[in-house]
């Protein structure tokens, strides 16, 4: 078992830390919000009063943060975490951020002999706090082994995309792809329902024909058709809105560097951009459907 530091403990990053502690991790935890602090010290979490006090003996450093700009103020520059880790420390960033951010964290942490990879997930927050997530890794061979027990005790599937950096991409494909079939998901409920068609029955037929896709068989977006989604609770929890406009923002910057084409994920972007500017992002994704269905 490792003595593992985790800093960011929001919706997804809280039960990634309690699943660390049930696998028998010794675990110091550190967040601004000090009732999410609270609750995993309350689980037997240690924790102290910055990120570098509770770093202080880590074998391993593991971050989930917002945005980029969060993961570079924790890390990099005189005052960043880099500094202050031992050579050897094992430091895995869950955050979803730009690839070249995520490259040059890497490389300032390789000017520090520290062992980095880029572990962004997938799953959401019941994939959290089930320990069933997919990390997607990018960084050394060497370095992903290490830091593949570790990531055993929050997921189930454990990938290692390629060179620092790919994780980041392979995960900003996958939530494009996923915003994609969510408005899509949501615009032909809608039409059914426009018909007169109850959705919970157009639904089943959808799962069971071509149309079946993740959005509609695990996370369905329309109000009390499946038990246990943020659409039967209001869109509370789960993926916000901000967040999946964020990530869709960063596939959109990555196209443009690429000359990649991008017309449906451009859609999905502004989509979410609208919805997000008419009050909805602190919702679950999801409630994409309320741009095609008055409550």
């Amino acid at each position: 078992m490792a003595k593992i530091t985790f800093i960011g403990l929001g919706n997804m990053g809280a039960p990634m830390a309690s699943n660390l502690l049930k696998a028998g991790h010794d675990v110091t935890v550190f967040d601004l919000s000090q009732p999410a602090v609270e609750a995993l010290v309350a689980e037997g979490a240690s924790t102290a009063d910055s990120g570098k006090a509770a770093a202080e003996g880590a074998e391993c450093i593991i971050t989930m943060l917002p945005a980029g700009k969060h993961v570079e103020a924790v890390y990099l520059g005189d005052d960043g975490l880099l500094s202050a880790l031992p050579e050897g420390t094992l430091v895995i960033d869950s955050s979803t951020i730009a690839p070249e951010t995520a490259r040059a964290v890497a490389e300032a942490a390789a000017a520090r002999r520290l062992a980095f990879i880029d572990a962004p997930v997938s799953g959401g927050v019941g994939g959290a706090k089930a320990g069933t997530l997919t990390f997607i890794c990018g960084g050394e061979e060497d370095t992903f082994n290490r830091a593949k027990p570790v990531l055993e005790g929050m997921g189930k599937n454990i990938f290692h995309a390629g060179p620092h950096g790919a994780g980041q991409v392979a995960k900003i494909c996958n939530n494009m792809m996923l915003a994609i079939l969510m408005a899509g998901t949501s615009e032909a409920l809608a039409l059914g329902a426009k018909n007169g068609l109850d959705p919970a029955v157009l639904s089943e037929i959808m799962k069971q024909s071509s149309g079946g896709n993740w959005a509609l068989n695990v996370y369905n977006p329309w109000p009390g058709v499946m038990e246990g989604v943020p659409a039967s609770r209001e869109y509370q929890g789960g993926f916000l809105v901000n967040l999946m406009t964020k990530d869709l923002g960063l596939a959109f910057d990555n196209a443009v560097k690429n000359q990649a084409s991008i017309p449906m994920g451009s859609l999905a972007r502004n989509l979410f951009q609208l919805h997000a500017g008419q009050g909805n992002g602190e919702l679950d994704f999801s409630s994409i459907l309320r741009l095609y269905k008055a409550d």
